[in-house]
């Protein structure tokens, strides 16, 4: 396992911030850490980093512990950070050699240049640079050094869609040179398009962890509100379940989808549902279910 973690705790003052949490990550696999802010999400990514100590449990990244991995370490693992510190009065090419520099067999340039989006740029300014572009140099910046794992910590922020498919594309072949990839994000879309697995994180605590269709589930949602349940048969009445104002019934395939509505329509007819529904639970409804009693009460974490 590139990523192993084991009962890592984490404590600022008498807030405990990491309640135990235990993780891997395998090379060529992308994870998604999703969850609230203030969750631990960046508390955890930094540990493993080895910017930020833990208090106790085990970590290992590369077979390395983090919090004294040393130089060795650093020169096998690249870092995308929520917001970087550019010097902008270089230009962006100047950027890639200077901090290419720092490691033994750097990657080339006009490669990177390519590899991020920023083809045509590297004369330019950094202070010149949108937001976007920032952001993609910042991306650069963390392959320079041909690394065995990355860490993103809300790697598209700023990008316009475009931007955001073509480092969705540069994900994907960082798994595919066998690359671990852990990676934080509050995009649902990104988490599932880009994750073998994705774990939540709440409160300090895994709370779910799995391919992302796993989570959702293979079930077909039927979500009607009627002016009362009773009037279902007793079939459909032992399946549903009550949430809000709304029934669920939930189905395997198309088939039992179309015989449950037909029943449904039997039971309590027409004019007795002011509103239905039929679709497949998404990520983000399960995400949305497990964090609904936790409120973002700090930004960044």
């Amino acid at each position: 396992m590139a990523i192993v973690t084991s009962a890592v705790r984490k404590s600022y003052g008498r807030r405990e911030v990491l309640r135990g949490v235990s993780l891997t990550v395998a090379s060529g696999e992308v994870l998604a850490l999703l969850g609230p802010n203030g969750a631990g999400k960046t508390t955890l990514v930094e540990i493993l980093e080895g910017h930020r100590s833990r208090d106790s449990g085990d970590a290992k990244v590369l077979g390395f512990d983090p919090a004294n991995g040393g130089r060795r370490f650093r020169e096998r693992i690249g870092i995308v950070l929520q917001s970087a510190g550019l010097d902008r009065r270089l230009r962006v090419g100047e950027t890639l050699e200077l901090v290419g520099g720092y490691y033994p067999r750097p990657r080339p340039v006009d490669e990177l240049l390519v590899e991020a989006g920023l083809a045509g740029l590297a004369d330019r300014r950094v202070r010149t640079l949108s937001g976007g572009e920032r952001r993609r140099l910042e991306l650069a910046l963390a392959l320079v050094g041909d690394p065995e794992v990355v860490f993103l910590d809300e790697p598209t922020t700023g990008f316009d869609p475009a931007a955001r498919r073509a480092a969705w594309r540069l994900v994907g072949a960082l798994r595919a040179r066998g690359c671990a990839v852990f990676m934080t994000t509050h995009s649902m879309e990104e988490a599932h398009h880009l994750a073998d697995r994705v774990a939540v994180l709440v409160d300090g605590v895994v709370v779910a962890s799995g391919p992302p269709d796993h989570l959702s589930g293979p079930d077909i949602e039927i979500r009607f509100s009627a002016d009362s349940s009773r009037g279902l048969s007793p079939g459909l009445a032992a399946l549903a379940v009550v949430d809000g104002s709304d029934t669920v019934l939930r189905a395997g395939d198309a088939d039992a989808v179309m015989a449950i509505l037909r029943e449904l329509y039997d039971c309590v007819g027409p004019g007795g549902i002011r509103e239905l529904r039929v679709g497949r639970r998404t990520l983000e409804d399960v995400y949305l279910r497990l964090t609904e009693n936790e409120m973002d009460l700090t930004d960044g974490d």
